[in-house]
Formats: structure tokens, sequence, C-alpha cells
């Protein structure tokens, strides 16, 4: 019993130091604090263009560090983008346009005049397209556009149809997931208004869809552009949804949040969309949303009704960029982050494959920055300005001056994307565009479909 009783104080030491261990061990492995910081794995053809964004673009091969005790945790990063968006996101000042849609949509973009002149001297405007049910008011909107505007740019940024407060319905519809309605009526505008500007387009998550679907759709669309930027985008809407459904990075966790955003976005609008006569969403559409727990549940009830899809196979194919994003010639600059836990690993393989046999495309993939995170900062607290926003600016500015140093590619009434791109000795034969095709639906495990 004596040696029971002087054992006993030894045993629970052991027992708090297990504990102890057990602790650390888990903080350790949700902050992931034994990762390494590294410069972003850049996947390219080497070309004219690209050695000189090497060398003009040093973050392209700078390490990026986040926050030392928690910026390597990429559901930390996204949880904070997800709460506050950026720190001391700056006041912008601007104007609300309104367009009115064919189809008596009334479709709104905030414009920022630059506040300083361009580095080059010339007249260049950013055509933003935010995230999901985002707008101009959004802190990392904020942050971003200020930046640019500091820069020398003008920026235009939409706000998706049903998302800003205090702006109803003029038809029943809302945002979806591919339309370039919208999007494409900024950009008009934006051209007509601003004859001598050049376009830099920008799309963050679902915004990146958009963005590179509307340069696709048509060689048109790509006049006057400079280049395209799109930022923790997931190319294929099909595959993504899927991966949506599984537990893995606790991405169903992240479904269910976002569907729930979604829901009270959607029933914000209820009076609109049950009220016009034109609606086709009704009362079982709308008991369905409220029974819904997933954005694919949404979109098969609501989302893919607004422009008639018959089944939500047809609305994600028709809707997703992948079968266009092959058609943008122009400069394409597509960021992602391996810890973003919104974005499946396998989705990241239609970028790669992309870069890898189209030389306009350059894919960037960075080891930590979550989704729409990549705060920066040394210990806890984050800076401001994040990678995202530098990179951009940086990688826009080089483009500025790449064309500023090359006056047959530079603009005119229309710009030739592909011709310029000719005489930087990058060229895209229809061929290896059929090539590139292929290989992406063959990435998707479907069949090659030319739109």
């Amino acid at each position: 019993m004596l040696n029971l009783d002087i054992n006993l104080p030894a045993m629970f030491d052991g027992v708090k130091l297990a504990a102890v261990a057990t602790v650390l061990y888990v903080i350790v492995r949700c902050l992931n604090l034994n990762s390494t910081t590294a410069p972003p794995e850049v996947v390219h053809q080497v070309t004219a263009l690209s050695r000189y964004l090497f060398k003009s673009c040093p973050l392209l091969t700078k390490e990026y560090i986040p926050p030392l005790l928690w910026g390597k945790s990429g559901h930390i990063q996204t949880a904070l983008y997800g709460k506050m968006g950026r720190v001391n996101s700056p006041t912008l000042h601007g104007f609300r346009k309104f367009l009115t849609m064919p189809d008596g949509a009334t479709a709104t973009f905030d414009l920022f005049e630059a506040l300083g002149d361009h580095s080059t001297g010339d007249d260049v405007t950013m055509v933003i397209c935010p995230g999901i049910g985002n707008h101009s008011e959004q802190n990392y909107i904020r942050t971003f556009v200020d930046y640019c505007q500091r820069h020398g740019y003008r920026c235009a940024v939409l706000n998706h149809l049903g998302a800003p407060p205090n702006v109803e319905l003029t038809s029943p519809r809302m945002f979806t997931y591919g339309c370039t309605w919208e999007y494409a009526a900024m950009v008009g505008h934006i051209k007509q208004a601003f004859p001598q500007t050049l376009l830099v387009v920008v799309g963050f998550s679902l915004g990146g869809n958009i963005a590179c679907k509307f340069l696709g759709e048509s060689p048109s669309n790509q006049d006057r552009v400079l280049c395209c930027v799109t930022v923790c985008q997931g190319y294929s809407a099909l595959r993504a949804q899927e991966t949506f459904l599984q537990w893995d990075q606790c991405r169903r966790l992240y479904n269910f949040v976002l569907a729930d955003r979604m829901k009270k976005l959607i029933l914000s609008h209820r009076s609109s969309l049950l009220g016009l006569k034109s609606s086709n969403i009704g009362d079982v559409e709308l008991s369905k949303l409220y029974a819904a727990t997933s954005l694919m549940q949404i979109d098969d009830s609501i989302m893919r009704k607004f422009h008639g899809h018959s089944s939500l196979k047809e609305y994600y194919e028709k809707e997703s960029c992948l079968n266009y994003i092959h058609k943008v010639s122009v400069p394409l600059f597509l960021v992602n982050s391996s810890d973003d836990p919104l974005i499946h690993q396998s989705l990241l393989e239609i970028p790669r494959a992309l870069a890898e046999k189209m030389p306009n495309v350059m894919f960037v993939l960075t080891q930590h920055g979550g989704h729409l995170g990549f705060f920066e900062g040394a210990m806890l607290l984050p800076q401001p300005l994040t990678w995202m926003d530098k990179a951009i600016v940086e990688y826009a500015d080089a483009l500025c001056r790449w064309e500023k140093n090359r006056p047959a590619c530079r603009r005119s009434g229309r710009r030739d994307a592909g011709s310029c791109l000719q005489r930087t000795g990058v060229t895209v034969s229809e061929q290896k565009r059929a090539n590139v095709t292929s290989d992406l639906h063959a990435v998707r495990g479907e069949k090659s479909v030319f739109l």
C-alpha cells in the first residue's frame, strides 16, 4: 500500500506530461507550424513574356511568409478572410452606376478613379469581379481597390445581382455561378465611357470563373484587355460541388456555412423572386430552399432555374469556365493556394495542364494562403495589405510596361491579342487549343465539348 501511495504522484505527473504533449501536438498539427515557407510554384512555358515576368515580378521568386503563429493554417486564413476580410480597410469614394439589362434586371457597379498617374502614363482600368455574393463594400475589395488606385489604376467593381444591401431586384433572378451578363455590361460601359483605356480583368473565387468565361465566350470580349488575373477559383463547377460534399479538410462544413449565407441572401429578395410575373420560382422551390444544407441543393432548387437549365449537371457544365478558358489568348495569371480548404487538390490539375500547354498562361500555386487570405505579418497581427494584393498589382504593372515597350502590340480600336502574342514569340495554334481542351476534359473525366 505504501508503494502505491509513493507511485501515484509520479503517475499523475506522467499523465499531465502526456496531456500537455497531446495538446501541443494538436496545436502544431492544426496550425501547421512544422510547415516551411517557400516561393510559390510557378507552372509556365518558357517564352519571352515569362522570362520578362520573372525579372519584373519579385514575388514570383520570393518566399511568401505568412504570420508565424497562425498563417500556415489554411483554415485560419480562410476564417479570418471570411470574418473580417482585411485589417484597417480604407473608405473608398466612388460612384455607383446603374445599367438596365435586356430582361429588366438592374446591374450595378461602382467606379473609383485613380489617385494618381500610372507609371506608364497610360489609362488603365481594373475591371473586378468579386467572390460569391460579394460587392464593392467588402473589406478585401476595399483594400485591393485602394491599393490599385494609389498605383494609378481606375477600378470598376461589379456588384453581384442581389448582393448589395438596399438594392432591390427588378427581375426574377440573381447572380449565378457563371452568368456573365452583368459583367459584360460593366465592361462594355467602361469601354464606351473611356475609349482610350486598357483593361486588366480581375476575378476572385467565383468571380474568377465569370471573368475567364466572359473572355472565352467571344474574341471581341478580349479587345483592349491587357491580361486576366484570377485568384482561388475552382475552374470546374461540377467537380467542385462533388468535392464540397466530402468531409476532407472540412469542406462539408464550409459547404453548409456558404449555403446558409446564400439561403439568407435569396430569402432577403423573396418578394421580388415570387412577385414578378415572369418568375419561375414558386412556393415549392422555396420549401426546398428552407430545407437545403448544401450549395448543390440550393443550385438545384433555385439557381439553375434563373436561366432555365433542365438539370444541375447542365447548369454546372454550361456555367463553368472550363469550356471557355482555352479560348482566352490574352495573358492569364491563375493564382491558387495549396492549403485552400474550399478547393480540392484535383481541381488544381486543370490550371496546371493549361499552363503546361498554353504559352499565355502562368499558374501560380502558393504553399499557404487559404481561400482569399494570403495574409502577411510577423508573429500574430497581419498587415493590411496581403501577398495577393501586391502580386496582382505587380503582375499588372509588368504587363503594362511590356505592352508599352511593344508599339505593335499596343491598343487600337480593336486589340488583336493573338497577333500581339505572336510578335513576342508566343503563338497558340488552333490544333494546340484543341489539344488543351482535350487534356482539360481528360482531367475532368469527361468528353471534349466545343461551345
